[in-house]
């Protein structure tokens, strides 16, 4: 059943906003792929803050026109699964992973910003560390000098007690 004008201009409108806040779209043909598998992979896009939609290739190039995105325009064809995050990296390792186990998903391309980018370049964007795992790392760093400035702080206290512990041994052994 199709969508009449105005449930068209909503979708456009929705898209829009979501192509406005993103950092990244990626393109996927799913030709093939039963309701349950896209269900799962739904839930594992909105698990990782995805916004992940199957819609009609008009309606997006409407949505994209005019966005750092309108060079997209050009691989809108077939029936088409979209991929829409703030995070590049989510949603790249999302679809990318998904097709992996899949081979009836197939990314076509994707873009960020002013960049069109084709299946291998998702590929290696979903081989990075995610945002949440650079910021891991970054904390880990920031800490370890503090974390091993205490460890020394501790350490003479540590080594006090230590050398009395021994010296009461010792005492204990002679004999008075």
């Amino acid at each position: 059943m199709g969508l009449n004008l105005e449930q068209k201009k909503a979708v456009v409108a929705e898209v829009g906003a979501q192509v406005g806040q993103a950092q990244a779209i990626v393109v996927a043909e799913y030709r093939g792929i039963d309701v349950g598998e896209m269900t799962k992979l739904r839930a594992k896009a909105r698990e990782s803050g995805v916004y992940f939609r199957v819609l009609r290739n008009t309606l997006v190039r409407r949505a994209v026109s005019d966005t750092p995105f309108a060079g997209l325009s050009d691989r809108m064809v077939g029936p088409l699964a979209y991929g829409i995050s703030t995070d590049p990296v989510a949603v790249a390792k999302v679809m990318h992973e998904y097709a992996k186990s899949n081979d009836k998903f197939v990314i076509r391309g994707g873009a960020m910003p002013n960049v069109v980018m084709e299946a291998k370049d998702v590929a290696a964007l979903a081989a990075l560390p995610s945002r949440d795992e650079l910021l891991a790392k970054l904390l880990g760093t920031m800490q370890a000098p503090i974390a091993q400035f205490v460890r020394t702080l501790n350490e003479v206290p540590g080594r006090f007690v230590r050398t009395l512990a021994a010296v009461r041994d010792g005492k204990a052994e002679q004999p008075a």
